[in-house]
């Protein structure tokens, strides 16, 4: 049931006589289901003077466990047990003030079947990110909306363009035919701020998509039409702060509801301070409760109402969307404590989905930290399944990018820390995304090397994620963090576009190349299964090449990179342990065999896959 829905079903019932006096303005979740593994539901609600009110209810299996009145009397917190026998349907929620009684019908629907269960993007996936607004126009129509303040205006790089969730369900088909599983949107949730709304960091509503892409329905219709075609949809979620304009900011429940009483402090983004054992408790608390910008209040997740508020959000909408997983933005900025009970809570629920975090460091025993079975120094425990690998991407970049012959050693030494993760397997690498310059740039416009960087994206092991426009060879500003440039329209995701990148009309020759070569590498990764499961084995770079092997008890591959201009010979000897009597292999993307009788000669500024005969 969707927040119109059910303020319709309240309009119909009877009221107080001074019903404009009490209301019920805001009810969070807006429904919820039965069987769920925790039993517990605590609801929100806001409306004039509504602590006044004694809640009560008759539903079998369902009863309410406590009422909280908190220090501001437009809300209200109930708690409500719901036994495993429970069935669904409404709950009669009565709410009296002496004689006088209000009624709230309260959906409890049933589950999906299979939905506890559901298997979330893993290593046999790969992640095409898009930023919705700047994807594809599906409904002109929507652009601008009444009732929410920045205006679509196409030419404004920091302005809203359009893009929307028809949009994505018009080009899953493109999706699925270059050869990706997963589908990963920036925030759809309502973001009614005046400026910069579109790239949906700044919530100002926690259960409603905002109109300008669509309706929770088109929400929940594009992720089962993704499904149909093999694609599932990880939402992006926000757990640290919200928008300035969020309905909360108008009334706030209480005063700790946000970090710093609701005072903007800066955060000085000291992200090693959590771990540094001579870090100052002053560092540590900036860290996680400094704010983004005035524009992004930060919470205080410590404030136990809004720590279940935020857990049950987020499995309202994997339950409601029928989602395949969660990416949250800025991770460890939100409080520690916090983290561990929100990623032990969702992962309780659903123990085979997979969530994973930005940590954005370098440093890789940083991201370790966050994750899943990390022992660490200071016996902090996760329940987070993955990390975006920030370290392996930046090594990606600056090994292709240096002009020397010894800089392939910085993938291989960045890989080579993979026994700092409990799990290196299952963090995401990604190219780029939306707050990078695009890696084409990055690799000065060289095709070869954007070759390399690909091929080594789609067989590292790790789970790889793309970002939409890569594929076409889409360039940015470099020198300095400029969003406008690394977020520019999707070519052909708006009617009158002269280039179509969905369709190939109207590329360059080299930009169709690109996308030939994306579309042939994660097609073949598709069905590799040695690539999702199997082990690795690499050799120190040697000039100026870098080889590794995938493999498994059937199957190999062999990946070489080679940075020199000109071919390079290397004797097969060196790999005997992983070639063992194999004499040839054959070129994942040409189909060629190529001979590996006694040596291997690669290409001048190549990516070299072989599943090895």
């Amino acid at each position: 049931m969707n927040r119109i829905l059910a303020a319709a079903l309240l309009s119909a019932l009877p009221l107080f006589a001074h019903a404009d006096t009490y209301r019920i303005d805001h009810m969070d979740p807006p429904s919820w289901w039965v069987g769920m593994q925790n039993s517990k539901l605590q609801l929100m609600l806001h409306g004039p003077q509504i602590a006044d009110l004694e809640p009560s209810l008759a539903y079998p299996g369902v009863r309410i466990g406590a009422v909280s009145r908190v220090a501001n009397r437009n809300y209200l917190f109930i708690d409500l047990e719901i036994a495993p026998q429970a069935a669904p349907g409404e709950l009669d929620l009565v709410f009296k003030r002496g004689a006088q009684t209000m009624h709230y019908r309260y959906a409890l629907q049933a589950r999906t079947p299979g939905s506890a269960q559901r298997a979330g993007f893993s290593s046999k996936d790969a992640i095409y990110q898009v930023m919705p607004d700047r994807w594809a126009n599906g409904n002109p129509a929507n652009d601008s909306v009444a009732g929410m303040t920045d205006r679509a205006n196409r030419s404004n790089g920091g302005g809203r363009h359009g893009g929307d969730i028809q949009g994505m369900a018009d080009h899953l088909d493109y999706i699925a035919g270059m050869g990706f599983t997963m589908l990963w949107p920036t925030p759809l949730l309502e973001s009614n701020m005046p400026a910069y709304s579109y790239h949906g960091y700044a919530t100002t509503d926690h259960y409603r998509i905002d109109p300008r892409y669509g309706s929770n329905d088109d929400y929940r219709q594009l992720v089962t039409k993704a499904r149909g075609k093999g694609i599932g949809v990880i939402q992006d979620v926000v757990l640290n702060h919200i928008g300035s304009k969020h309905w909360w900011m108008q009334d706030m429940p209480m005063p700790d509801w946000l970090t710093y009483q609701g005072k903007f402090v800066p955060t000085t983004h000291h992200r090693v301070a959590l771990q540094d054992p001579y870090a100052s408790q002053e560092d540590q608390r900036n860290f996680t409760a400094g704010w983004f910008t005035e524009s992004m209040p930060d919470l205080n997740q410590a404030n136990p109402f809004v720590s279940t508020y935020l857990i049950q959000n987020d499995i309202w909408w994997i339950e409601y969307a029928g989602l395949a997983g969660l990416r949250v933005d800025t991770y460890g900025y939100s409080d520690s404590d916090f983290l561990t009970r929100w990623s032990g809570a969702v992962m309780a629920e659903y123990p085979n989905l997979n969530l994973v975090g930005e940590e954005w460091s370098t440093l890789a025993p940083v991201v370790a930290h966050w994750q899943e079975g990390k022992q660490n120094f200071n016996g902090y425990v996760s329940h987070m399944p993955s990390m975006m690998d920030f370290p392996l991407n930046d090594a990606l970049r600056r090994g292709l990018a240096a002009d020397d012959d010894h800089s392939l050693a910085a993938l291989y030494e960045a890989l080579s820390l993979d026994y700092l993760y409990p799990n290196a397997g299952n963090l995401v690498l990604f190219e780029g995304n939306h707050d990078l310059s695009r890696i084409f740039s990055e690799l000065h416009g060289d095709e070869n090397l954007f070759r390399m960087a690909m091929a080594f994206v789609a067989t590292a092991p790790r789970i790889p994620q793309f970002y939409s426009g890569t594929e076409i060879l889409m360039t940015s500003t470099i020198k300095e963090r400029d969003d406008a440039s690394y977020r520019v329209d999707f070519p052909g995701g708006w009617s009158g576009d002269k280039v179509n990148a969905f369709t190939g009309e109207g590329l360059g020759a080299r930009e169709a190349a690109a996308q030939a070569y994306v579309r042939k590498l994660f097609n073949w990764r598709k069905n590799a299964s040695v690539i999702h499961h199997g082990k690795t084995m690499h050799y120190g770079p040697e000039q100026n090449t870098y080889v590794y092997f995938r493999y498994d008890g059937s199957k190999k591959v062999m990946v070489a990179l080679n940075k020199n201009k000109t071919e390079t010979t290397l004797p097969t000897e060196r790999f005997h342990e992983m070639l063992g009597n194999a004499r040839s292999g054959v070129d994942v993307i040409t189909g060629q065999r190529i001979s590996l009788d006694g040596q291997v000669k690669l290409p001048a500024r190549s990516a070299l896959i072989l599943e090895i005969e």
